[in-house]
């Protein structure tokens, strides 16, 4: 257990921190606390919940993913990823529905982390998240466009086409004050950091954007217009939980895992290459679990690890788990004390934050490389993206991952093929001419469910032919039941038609394999040999005595 779960605060308590380092923690803590401040509230509002449950979600999730986590300087909280997840269960199963998919997906991730899948997230497709990432970002954008126009449209569609289709139908509904708000904004938030680093752009964007409405008593609407006043305390809340809809929340619930566990791990990767650090990929999913589960009993939404605010953190020097620690509770003092200013927020200036996120999460330039790399990514890339953007981000990751299963499936058994049939000329070039009789088939790659029907068809084809049969399996890594099935089907076969079938190179594990599943017991042992060599000399011997 010590291995699953090895939170890195603990190794850094027992390595000794000193004060030096606590300053450089503090500073940045209270840095990316500010960063998130304007981030948490917009994630909230753009995924249809109350400003103060992104807060909420920064600070509890934000304290216990940095006290329990598997990395030094990630920094968890509320992300954009989950915007389009968050509105679409709330307009489903309402927000009852979302604290129970949340913490059922909190669950999902600590099993994650204790059958130590860690390592295996980290092999999903690259076209498929960048496929997500674009989409989703799209979607972000779509959503600020109402508040981006200052648009005053009662219902607004919930689908990508429609939804477009309506802004073009109110466009002279638009408030010129608002597109004028929200133009300031995102020029602010891209260039402010040409005057400083130290201070994010999106912070100065909603102190001057706001301070100017109340001056000049601007007709844009607010936080407060929409959603009231900003509660200041925190109070815990329990759904209603009926054992017999659970499986309605099953496969959000899987959403929200899968999305924040590929976000989390990613994010740890890249401030690994920050610091030279490693994490523990384990005990970070185990984290990211218990953060989900605890989370929504205080009024919070999803969360997982934050590239962008993890990035920060380390730029101004934070390098241990306090600074995330000192960021929570920044956030924490800010809503207890600042809090009921910030209902003053216009939510024009909110959404021209947004469009810089979704700008920036959109990825177009790894979005463009794709396009240009093989068919299969493409293939990925676009499935992936036009069902996110479409028709729903749920489908279009079970479908992705599945599409992404199938495409290296028939990769592996194209490459198994096309080496397996090159292999006569590699034979003849080492050892000359072969006996008549003999004939040789090279297996190059996994022996599984994929490859096995179009192996033991060749195989077959080929050793009826022959007097004796060398199947060469020194690059199987592996068999499954599938290769074992099918294997055995073509020895017995192959006997009947009175071929000697030899098996040369079998490595160790898959020789466990064939004796578990009792092939061994079909041939002689003497004809299951390490070498082709000897394999070759075992053949000569056969066709001699015939």
């Amino acid at each position: 257990m010590k291995h699953l779960f090895h939170p890195k605060l603990y190794s850094v308590l027992k390595q000794g921190y000193s004060k030096h380092q606590f300053s450089k923690d503090l500073f940045a803590g209270i840095i990316v606390g500010i960063v998130a401040l304007p981030l948490a509230i917009a994630f909230a509002v753009a995924s249809g919940v109350s400003p103060e449950k992104g807060l909420i979600t920064a600070i509890v999730a934000g304290l216990i993913i940095s006290a329990l986590g598997g990395s030094r300087v990630q920094i968890g909280g509320p992300t954009g990823a989950f915007i389009v997840i968050v509105f679409g269960i709330l307009q489903t199963h309402g927000l009852d529905g979302l604290m129970i998919s949340t913490m059922m997906a909190g669950i999902i991730l600590i099993l994650f982390g204790l059958l130590r899948l860690g390592s295996l997230l980290k092999f999903i497709p690259h076209p498929l998240v960048v496929g997500f990432t674009s989409g989703i970002a799209l979607v972000i954008f779509t959503t600020q466009i109402k508040d981006a126009l200052g648009l005053t449209i009662e219902k607004l569609p919930a689908e990508f086409i429609p939804k477009w289709t309506t802004y073009f139908t109110h466009l002279e509904l638009a408030n010129p004050w608002a597109i004028g708000l929200t133009t300031s904004t995102i020029l602010i938030t891209i260039f402010f950091k040409k005057v400083t680093t130290k201070i994010p752009g999106s912070f100065v964007a909603i102190i001057l954007i706001t301070a100017l409405v109340q001056f000049f008593e601007l007709p844009v609407s607010s936080i407060e217009t929409v959603f009231g006043d900003i509660p200041k305390t925190i109070k815990l809340s329990f759904p209603s939980i009926e054992l017999s809809q659970l499986s309605n929340y099953l496969a959000p619930a899987l959403t929200i895992a899968l999305l924040g566990g590929i976000e989390s791990l990613l994010s740890a990767v890249v401030s690994d290459g920050m610091t030279g650090g490693n994490h523990r990929s384990n005990t970070e999913l185990i984290a990211q679990g218990i953060a989900n589960v605890i989370t929504p009993v205080f009024g919070g939404i999803p969360a997982t690890g934050a590239i962008a605010r993890t990035a920060t953190n380390v730029k101004n020097g934070g390098r241990t788990p306090i600074a995330g620690i000192v960021h929570a509770i920044t956030l924490l003092l800010i809503m207890l004390f600042v809090g009921q200013w910030a209902k003053l927020i216009p939510m024009s200036c909110l959404a021209g934050i947004l469009i810089v996120v979704a700008y920036n999460m959109s990825e177009w330039r790894s979005f463009v490389s794709i396009l240009k790399g093989s068919g299969f990514d493409i293939l990925i890339l676009l499935v992936t993206f036009f069902l996110t953007v479409l028709v729903d981000l749920t489908y279009a990751i079970e479908v992705g991952i599945v599409l992404s299963a199938l495409l290296f499936m028939k990769r592996m058994a194209d490459a198994g093929t096309q080496t397996s049939n090159e292999i006569d000329s590699d034979v003849l070039e080492n050892y000359g001419s072969l006996p008549d009789g003999l004939a040789i088939y090279e297996i190059s790659g996994p022996f599984f469910f994929a490859s096995a029907k179009q192996y033991c068809s060749t195989l077959k084809t080929t050793g009826q032919k022959s007097k004796v049969l060398i199947i060469r399996m020194r690059h199987v890594p592996f068999i499954d039941s599938t290769g074992i099935h099918n294997l055995k089907d073509v020895i017995k076969e192959l006997h009947q038609a009175h071929t000697v079938v030899i098996l040369s190179g079998v490595r160790s594990e898959v020789l466990k394999e064939l004796k578990q599943n009792k092939i061994v017991e079909l041939l002689d042992h003497s004809l299951i040999l390490p070498s082709f060599d000897l394999a070759l000399q075992k053949a000569n011997e056969f066709i001699e005595k015939q």
